[in-house]
């Protein structure tokens, strides 16, 4: 394909409760969508950084400037196009995995819809739906994280997701054990908020038997994750850390890591998130997909990547009514058993409500290839 043009869309989507981690508070999904333009067609994608640069170096305030300085300009009206030329053509841009990751999904689904394909056969997905697990945000009162747990599970999810920070993580995980039983799946997510002198209190997670905890140490600290492996019981994840197939194979090598949490935006797109499942099975290493508040075109992208075979655990493939009370595509995923379908259309597995993006735009860009 021959990329015309590339629109950016800054998007301020208001989400139904404010969602805690520890690292702040979301109140929004502020992020940009990305349309890209192309002889044959076109198609969508979504950057899935923050406002703020505290998961991970990129923010949201960055992408548009990004994409308009250093990343169009190296795709726009350049000849016979794919997928698979995407990460290449940007590769000698250091890091940005969030934004490259954008701009490759709006070119696989325009690629797929112009070949008639859905983004399930392209990754040889067999399954036709995906487990439900959600993600609770941090509470400051055990009772009302209690109450919110239990909405849940009466809603259908099948595995919990609890937040956790220094101050909240052994009363609120130890009550929602006693709550709810043992027959709850339930996991930790720490988002870097620990040190590596933390691990004594870390070992008694270990009494409430987790399915795992994730990200416990800030990105670089892969020797913690081998010291607290020897130390605890419960499966340590990566998420942060995990940034490319090439990191992940060296923190298997370093026994660093019992699971991995695949996010495509954080990997730099979902074909790398697809080398990362390939390689972690070939290790009998189990992944599972994480979710970063995506509207509903990540979403639905998520949800196929999810029915790979090797994602064995349960990921964060929550219903769009999780976060939002109206989504921008025209068909939101809707959880139904517990479970959400994969989607099978061509593209990615959506399509763009076009009026509800205009609604929630707040800024916008439009990037054209040269003329001639």
């Amino acid at each position: 394909m021959r990329i015309e043009a590339i629109e950016l869309r800054r998007v301020d989507i208001p989400l139904v409760t404010p969602f805690r981690t520890s690292f702040g508070t979301q109140d929004s999904r502020d992020c940009v969508l990305v349309r890209v333009v192309t002889d044959a067609g076109e198609g969508w994608g979504e950057c899935v950084t923050m406002p703020w640069p505290l998961y991970s170096a990129e923010s949201t305030d960055a992408v548009i400037p990004l994409v308009r300085t250093h990343l169009a300009p190296r795709l726009l009206g350049v000849e016979g196009v794919g997928p698979r030329d995407v990460a290449r053509l940007l590769a000698p841009i250091r890091g940005h995995r969030m934004a490259k990751a954008a701009l490759e999904s709006a070119v696989l689904d325009a690629w797929l819809r112009a070949a008639g394909q859905s983004f399930a056969t392209f990754l040889g997905v067999a399954v036709d739906r995906v487990p439900c697990g959600v993600s609770v945000g941090i509470h400051d009162r055990t009772d009302a994280l209690v109450r919110t747990v239990g909405g849940y599970l009466d809603e259908g999810y099948v595995r919990i997701k609890l937040k956790i920070e220094p101050g909240n993580d052994l009363a609120p995980v130890a009550a929602v054990r006693e709550s709810f039983g043992d027959d709850v799946l339930l996991q930790v997510d720490a988002n870097a908020a620990y040190e590596p002198g933390d691990i004594p209190l870390l070992r008694r997670l270990d009494a409430h038997d987790l399915l795992l905890i994730e990200q416990p140490f800030d990105e670089e600290r892969l020797l913690a994750n081998v010291d607290l492996r020897a130390a605890i019981a419960t499966p340590v994840c990566l998420d942060e850390s995990a940034l490319s197939a090439q990191v992940v194979a060296d923190a298997i090598r370093l026994g660093a890591v019992d699971i991995v949490n695949i996010k495509a935006g954080r990997v730099g797109g979902y074909l790398e998130a697809a080398r990362i499942h390939d390689l972690c099975v070939a290790h009998g290493v189990p992944v599972w997909c994480g979710g970063m508040v995506e509207t509903g075109i990540g979403r639905a992208a998520n949800a196929v990547l999810a029915g790979m075979h090797g994602f064995s655990l349960p990921g964060d493939n929550s219903g769009f009514d999780r976060f939002y009370a109206t989504d921008i595509v025209a068909d939101p995923l809707r959880m139904v058993d517990g479970h959400l379908p994969v989607p099978t259309t061509p593209g990615m597995g959506f399509e763009v409500d076009l009026d509800a993006v205009e609604a929630v735009t707040v800024e916008r860009a439009l990037l054209e290839a040269p003329s001639g």
